[in-house]
């Protein structure tokens, strides 16, 4: 961490206005000196995700439920995997996909296996051992790389009964489709070069108990990596059934983080924190990717962990203290999901690749894409970011220290009842600034800028006294 500047630049603040006037009116005034809260278009980026192909996807698809099952539980002996049934195998071909990838970009991509045994739980009748199969684009920035970025799927599936090792269990949608989102953002993605680490990450494990997911958050917490954001694909089909809406994905993200002591929850309690958590920062920064961008498929920000009775690989990251986010369609289909494929009553059981909406899919894998690409080539985001609380007045002092790859920093606010960021100003390549602005009536942020105009992530300043 850099070491604190002693004497803070600011720019030169806007004249006082006379007193009584209204917040909107303050606001209003400032509009002159503001930025546009959405960053610019990355022409690269756009170029990118013209890349990534719905034939694609389903061909990943249709290749993962050829296993039969991907059940975590099922045979890993070398006679299945030959045969090409089974979880092993599953893994195994998708190990292959990240080699193929990286022998196109000219060995881009570090392919790694993160393998456990994971003991006998209420899931797991005995010891079993789980695969993680992933893929490290590093980044291109001799001081960025430690930097990560990472998109996750599980290619695990299940039916009706969670320890049917060997009966089909296809998983099309769940996950089969968050699986190849991975794999086409890793395909398209590796044949270009950002400053920050990109991770592109399968699991297995997650109908288990997200035995996979939390292994990995444990190692990557463990050695201390510095992942600024996870985007969990899971159940990302879009089923064709008629009230699913296809220009609209799902993002879930924990409001008060789990991780937090009580220090911070003590904090969050008494500042209105409660929806400022570096998960719904990493939501907000997908929306804003997603107006900018255009995939096809429009982000709807679902300020919560996760849907009711339901859980996912995010959560294991949250566990660790990082952000991260889930993706999952708008309207799910209970009839496809953890059900042996049958008929009954007139009514179609079973996760089966016809009922995948693959162009939605391939528009879910480009707004991942765009998401990824913005966050792995923007700067750093700054630190030690306070807000100054020392004595009563109404203007809005905040202090922040350098990021590396900024040349400019922009503080956002908004309404502290608003979602989403209202507001941005740019106030230069400085590490402070004072706004007339009341810190009372709004919620700020500052996040870094670069020459080209990538954003990083907004942080949410702490006060100081």
């Amino acid at each position: 961490m850099p070491a604190r500047q002693p004497s803070p630049t600011f720019p030169t603040p806007p004249p006082v206005l006379a007193g009584g006037l209204a917040l909107a009116l303050l606001l209003g005034a400032a509009r002159a000196q503001e930025a546009a809260v959405h960053p610019p278009r990355d022409p690269r980026i756009g170029a990118a995700l013209k890349e990534i192909s719905s034939a694609r996807i389903q061909a990943d698809i249709e290749k993962l439920v050829s296993f039969g099952t991907r059940s975590t539980l099922s045979a890993q002996d070398p006679s299945s995997i030959a045969a090409g049934r089974g979880i092993s195998a599953a893994g195994e071909w998708i190990q292959s996909e990240f080699e193929r990838y990286s022998q196109d970009c000219g060995g881009c991509l570090a392919v790694k296996i993160d393998s456990f045994s994971e003991a006998a739980t209420d899931r797991i009748p005995q010891t079993t051992k789980i695969r993680n199969v992933y893929a490290w684009l590093k980044g291109s920035d001799p001081g960025s790389p430690q930097r990560m970025v990472l998109i996750t799927g599980h290619y695990d599936s299940r039916n009706s009964d969670i320890l049917d090792a060997k009966g089909d269990a296809p998983g099309a949608n769940d996950d089969a489709s968050g699986t190849a989102v991975t794999l086409e953002c890793a395909r398209v993605l590796s044949k270009r070069k950002f400053p920050a680490t990109i991770i592109f990450l399968t699991v297995a494990g997650e109908e288990q108990g997200l035995n996979g997911s939390r292994h990995f958050a444990q190692m990557a917490k463990q050695q201390g990596w510095n992942l600024q954001g996870v985007l969990n694909n899971d159940i990302v089909g879009g089923n064709k059934d008629p009230e699913q809406d296809p220009g609209v994905v799902r993002v879930f993200s924990e409001g008060v983080p789990v991780a937090a002591d009580e220090k911070q929850l003590k904090q969050i309690r008494g500042l209105g924190g409660e929806n400022d958590s570096p998960s719904r920062e990493l939501a907000r920064y997908i929306g804003e990717t997603g107006a900018v961008y255009e995939a096809g498929v429009k982000p709807l920000l679902i300020f919560r962990l996760d849907r009711y009775l339901r859980g996912g690989d995010h959560y294991s990251f949250n566990q660790q203290g990082f952000a991260a986010v889930r993706f999952t369609e708008y309207r799910e289909d209970y009839t496809r999901q953890h059900q042996n494929v049958r008929s009954e009553d007139g009514i179609e059981y079973g996760d089966l690749p016809k009922f995948v909406d693959f162009d939605y899919v391939a528009k879910v894998a480009r707004l991942n894409a765009a998401t990824l690409a913005s966050l792995a080539s923007a700067p750093a985001p700054p630190s030690q970011v306070r807000l100054l609380t020392a004595k009563l007045e109404n203007n809005s002092t905040l202090q922040w220290e350098s990021a590396r790859g900024a040349s400019a920093y922009e503080v956002l606010w908004r309404g502290s009842s608003a979602p989403v960021w209202e507001h941005a100003q740019n106030v230069g390549n400085v590490t402070g600034t004072t706004l007339k602005i009341s810190k009372d009536n709004v919620i700020f942020g500052v996040r870094a800028v670069d020459n080209e105009g990538h954003r990083s992530l907004p942080v949410v300043p702490e006060p100081e006294r």
